[in-house]
């Protein structure tokens, strides 16, 4: 591979520009609604089906990278589809057209955040919305969990296994996902080289000093914050919710960045922007450290992300349906799956102050399950508005 193809098309012609493409994504970071699954979603009508300018199998393979790969898909996704006629010019282009849009519109309501966040009607919208982000995440984990753990009873055991430990540490330890994916891997598809569990072992003892010593490097703000939301973006698998039970442990229950509120508002602010969920990272790190907190963060979250997809994207084809990197795919997504599961109940417990919260909550659950294509924005608009009608009555 040579240096002068590394921005070069991969076809001889494609049927479209390199910036038809980054216009396409700045449109859908902007305008893109409903949250991971229905952004890819928007990507196969659009890219694949209507304008003709993806293949269906260059798409399946983007998104099956982006389930591979740590980071939030809908991200990895757009930045796959960069890659597949535009290379590595395309990639890094395609996913800053994708996230800008949403990053600074949380950016605008951090500021807008910090100063009117004592006004009673900032109040009144965060005070609804924050039990409607409750029912969005708990209805979002249902899903996830009968998707990807199924009937296998391995990955109902590391299901469980995290949830337990997300609700009694009230945090994420990052090398149990890990973990999660070598027992998987070892389980259902051992490599031939491999001895009875030594290698193991060794690895995955090893993998809590590793761990700890992240965490344990003495820096400035700015830099406990890039390390931090790194270790975000390399260690967390799936969707963008899957991020939340992470950010949580170091944010709120670790560093003592943020409290539960404002915790819940940062999520309930990734649900009103268009764009990747995950994008809450730039609200959190600005309420932290102000703007460049806010990019430190973002850069932190989604650098990974990229490298993850733009530096295998080349040998996906050879390796991604290996069936030990499949069954290592498996064990991190049901460990994925149980960490959001149990953030659910650990951010409820502190979200949930009254009935009508606990209501909005169950209300929101109720309308996602009768109404499957009802989009999420939707519900939060619904629930700011009865926050602003029920607050000043409850809280004068």
């Amino acid at each position: 591979m040579s240096n002068a193809s590394n921005t070069a098309p991969l076809s001889t012609h494609p049927a479209y520009t390199l910036w038809q493409l980054v216009l396409y994504f700045l449109r859908l970071g902007t305008f893109g609604f409903g949250g991971p699954v229905a952004l890819v979603g928007y990507m196969h009508r659009d890219l694949v089906e209507r304008l003709d300018w993806i293949s269906e199998s260059d798409y399946k393979e983007g998104i099956a990278l982006a389930q591979l790969a740590p980071g939030p898909m809908a991200a990895q996704t757009a930045i796959y589809l960069g890659y597949v006629h535009y290379r590595t010019l395309g990639a890094t282009l395609v996913g800053l057209a994708f996230v800008l849009p949403s990053f600074l519109m949380v950016v605008a309501l951090g500021w807008a955040y910090q100063q009117f966040g004592g006004l009673q009607w900032m109040q009144a919208v965060f005070y609804g919305v924050g039990a409607a982000v409750i029912g969005i995440i708990a209805i979002s984990a249902h899903k996830l969990t009968t998707k990807s753990v199924g009937k296998d009873k391995l990955l109902w055991a590391i299901f469980l296994t995290l949830l337990a430990v997300t609700v009694v540490t009230e945090s994420e330890i990052a090398w149990l996902f890990l973990a999660a994916g070598i027992v998987s891997w070892l389980w259902n598809a051992p490599p031939k080289w491999l001895g009875k569990g030594s290698m193991n072992a060794v690895a995955v003892a090893q993998l809590p000093s590793i761990s700890g010593l992240l965490a344990e490097l003495d820096l400035s703000l700015l830099g406990q914050i890039g390390v931090f939301f790194a270790k975000a973006g390399a260690f967390v698998f799936g969707s963008g919710l899957a991020i939340v039970p992470f950010l949580y442990g170091g944010v709120v229950t670790e560093h003592h960045w943020l409290n539960d509120k404002q915790f819940v508002d940062a999520v309930a602010v990734a649900m009103i922007t268009p764009g990747p969920v995950v994008i809450t990272v730039g609200f959190i790190g600005y309420l932290v450290a102000g703007l460049p907190g806010a990019c430190v963060a973002a850069l932190g979250t989604f650098l990974p992300c990229y490298l993850f997809t733009v530096l295998p994207a080349p040998y996906f084809k050879k390796y991604g349906k290996l069936p030990g990197v499949v069954a290592f795919v498996n064990g991190i997504t049901a460990a994925a799956v149980g960490a959001i599961t149990g953030s659910v109940i650990v951010i409820a417990k502190r979200s949930l102050i009254d009935v009508p919260t606990v209501l909005l909550a169950l209300g929101t659950v109720l309308l996602l399950w009768r109404f499957k294509k009802l989009q999420e924005p939707v519900i939060v608009g619904g629930a700011a508005a009865i926050g602003l009608l029920l607050y000043p009555l409850l809280h004068h």
